[in-house]
């Protein structure tokens, strides 16, 4: 229990920001340019009695500080903060309301859904901000004061995996393990239940090098969601940049977060965070007031200019981080800072990131934020991912991210849904994705890792959906289904949803292996969601954020049958593309011959055996192409993809001898993997591909008659 000093509060110094404990005492420290008193409050072990106030003395470039000689870490606490409420000139300042440290490294406690949470009487008018007087301490969280010091790189545990060999989980914290029925039910949707012994097996058997958490920021549930006796399960609202989650975490241990990632790093696998620095729960102008509104409202967030009481929303969520404030960027920064020193996590992915990198003018490569970024010794060798994207003008930024960013490319996975579904006039932009989108992010000193390739994530269709589904069936999000992408480039394969039919049933997986194995074929960075390799599914609910239930968790039923068949097509294409050193070059193919071979690096081929010509890739009704790549490993044999997309069966003309005189198959997409055939398949002869279906063909070396490769 941390000892509790109630006496003077000393003043204390401006920096750092937060909460820090000393050994002797702890010092306090809060950015806010425009209020005009700050009370420290303190909490018992509880959180639910206030055993003492003080009053921030000190006052220094707007940094309210003091110093509590004698107390320790473990500490309960919160700010109240005194100014203007004038909502017409942006300020929003309400004493009555406990707020949260921006800086808080732990939380005590849930917050609770509550009017007293707004600084204004929500039971009023719409459009009367009337200040409110309510106290609300008992529905706040309390911010902790924690005993840590930064990680020394001499100890560091970071993998540094290239991006060039990374393969990527996307998973949530809670709905991985929930159902998990060989994990300890306390441990059950936790921290550490994610790292328990049964994931670690089960991700390095799958071969993954990297797991994306969903957001483990503390956050808010909107009050539509609370209002219809739903939740925001994905985590999109944030509240508290620095510390993790208390609700996923087994017990009262703060430290449970970085257990985590240490259990991860000695299983070989890297953790990165979803992370939302865009936008916070606090929501728009009839939002609650929780930290940051409360704290510095005309500071901390960007407001439309002919209306201070409105927010800019470039990003959908009700309000935007005003990242051209210094303190508000340096907030940021201290936060990926923590969470690389402390909890030694290994890189980030940003959601909506245009949002971070605007300027008063709009996006700019060139950002403050992304410079600073760059030069941040912390952040070196962290792995750092975009969304290139938000809602406000000129949002859609892909290719636009400095060299070191790697962005989701939603380019390449729209184009994949739309050639396995049978789109026409795709085999150009197709063949572009699979060679790493040289034409988004070729000469910009970008490699192929600059691409995220994905063709599923949390936000969408899950795979198993992807074939089952022409249409969202959001019903159960209470929002009459009309929230939610409309366009998914999905195929239900002949009828929507469940069905026994056995031809459909052939088809749909088939095309789930069309679509994987194309994923991990490509160029580029692949992202899979997690549960698809177990034939998750959604009931056709492409924006489950929402579901905090089955619908939304993984299910770890037993697998049988063609589940259990389809987990280990996953297992042996991701294997494979571990084998082959092409898809972990940096380099983009130049389709010019390489050094020592007669071929060169990639070919593109057409069904009729010769290489593609500008006719053939303008042919809008084309649905097959093949690509030859040379030496395509160590060994230096090479690589043969043939791809069918149309509905009937295509004949290919293999390639002649200079190309590989014999081929064996390795994945057909057409066959389970226990039925694969055996035979090889010999240079320029005509081999029939079946309808919806992919071939990937390696060659066979000749042997001596000592039955020894040359």
């Amino acid at each position: 229990m941390a000892k509790i000093s109630t006496g003077v509060l000393l003043p204390g110094r401006p920096f750092p920001l937060g909460a820090h404990w000393d050994g002797k005492g702890i010092n306090f420290a809060l950015f806010s340019e425009h209020a005009e008193k700050i009370e420290l409050c303190l909490f018992d072990k509880t959180g639910a009695h206030e055993i003492a106030r003080h009053v921030l003395s000190g006052h220094s470039l707007s940094v309210w500080h003091g110093y509590l000689k004698g107390a320790e870490p473990g500490q309960l606490y919160g700010y109240r903060v005194y100014g203007p409420y004038t909502p017409r000139t942006g300020h929003r300042f309400n004493g009555h309301k406990l707020l949260i440290d921006p800086y808080a490294k732990a939380l005590s406690g849930r917050l609770i859904n509550h009017d007293a949470n707004y600084a204004y009487k929500r039971s009023s008018a719409l459009l009367d901000l009337s200040f409110d007087k309510r106290d609300n301490a008992r529905y706040i969280p309390k911010s902790v004061v924690v005993d840590g010091n930064p990680t020394t790189p001499e100890l560091s545990s970071h993998l540094y995996t290239p991006m060039s060999e990374t393969i990527i989980y996307e998973m949530h914290v809670s709905g991985a393990t929930r159902q998990h029925p060989r994990i300890k039910e306390g441990l059950r949707g936790t921290y550490l239940g994610l790292c328990s012994d049964e994931m670690l097996h089960y991700l390095q058997d799958l071969g993954v090098t990297a797991v994306e958490l969903l957001p483990v920021f503390p956050f808010a549930d909107e009050p539509h969601l609370v209002d219809k006796n739903l939740t925001n399960y994905w985590g999109y609202s944030p509240y508290a940049f620095f510390a993790p989650d208390p609700k996923y975490q087994s017990c009262h241990h703060f430290d449970e977060f970085s257990s985590m990632v240490k259990r991860f790093h000695e299983a070989g696998i890297e953790v990165i965070l979803d992370v939302v620095y865009n936008h916070t729960g606090e929501g728009g102008a009839l939002g609650p007031t929780i930290s940051l509104r409360g704290i510095d409202n005309a500071s901390y967030y960007r407001l439309d200019p002919h209306d201070p009481s409105r927010y800019l929303d470039d990003t959908g969520c009700g309000n935007t981080l005003n990242m051209s404030h210094p303190r508000v960027m340096q907030m940021v920064l201290d936060s990926l800072r923590h969470w690389v020193e402390y909890a030694q996590v290994d890189g980030f992915r940003f959601d909506l990131a245009s949002a971070v990198a605007r300027t008063e003018t709009g996006f700019s490569h060139q950002s403050p934020f992304l410079v600073a970024v760059n030069q941040d010794p912390v952040l070196a060798g962290i792995k750092l991912i975009a969304e290139p994207w938000d809602l406000g003008p000129g949002g859609y930024q892909l290719g636009n991210f400095p060299s070191r960013w790697t962005e989701w490319n939603d380019k390449y996975r729209n184009t994949v849904r739309a050639f396995w579904r049978g789109s026409d006039s795709l085999i150009s932009e197709l063949a572009k994705r699979l060679a790493g989108s040289n034409d988004v992010y070729g000469g910009t000193h970008r490699t192929p890792q600059s691409s995220l390739n994905f063709i599923t994530a949390h936000d969408g269709f899950t795979l198993d959906d992807l074939v089952s589904y022409n249409t969202k069936h959001n019903e159960n999000n209470l929002e009459d289904n009309r929230d939610g992408c409309g366009e998914n480039y999905s195929w239900n394969c002949g009828i929507e949803g469940p069905t026994k039919d056995p031809k459909i049933m052939a088809t749909r997986r088939r095309q789930k292996r069309n679509l994987f194995a194309t994923l991990f074929l490509s160029k580029g960075v692949p992202m899979m969601l997690a549960g698809d390799e177990r034939g998750n599914t959604q009931n056709g609910n492409n924006n489950a954020y929402c579901q905090d239930n089955p619908i939304g968790w993984h299910d770890w039923s037993e697998l049988s049958g063609d589940d259990a068949d389809f987990f280990e097509f996953v297992k042996a294409v991701i294997s494979m593309r571990k084998s082959y050193s092409v898809f972990q070059t940096q380099d983009f193919f130049t389709g010019e011959q390489i050094s020592d071979c007669t071929t060169k690096d990639i070919t593109w081929w057409s069904p009729q055996g010769n290489e593609m010509r500008a006719k053939d890739w303008h042919d809008p009704f084309a649905h097959s192409l093949g690509f030859h790549i040379a030496n395509a490993d160590t060994k230096g044999l090479n690589l043969l993809v043939l791809m069918n997309a149309s509905e009937k069966s295509v004949t290919f003309n293999i390639p002649p001898a200079q190309y590989g005189d014999r081929w064996k198959r390795i994945i057909d997409t057409f066959f389970h993997m226990a039925d694969l055939p055996s035979q090889k398949i010999h240079a320029s002869t005509r081999f029939k591909i079946k309808a919806k279906s992919l071939l990937v063909l390696v060659e066979a070396p000749l042997k001596t008659s000592k039955g020894r490769a040359p």
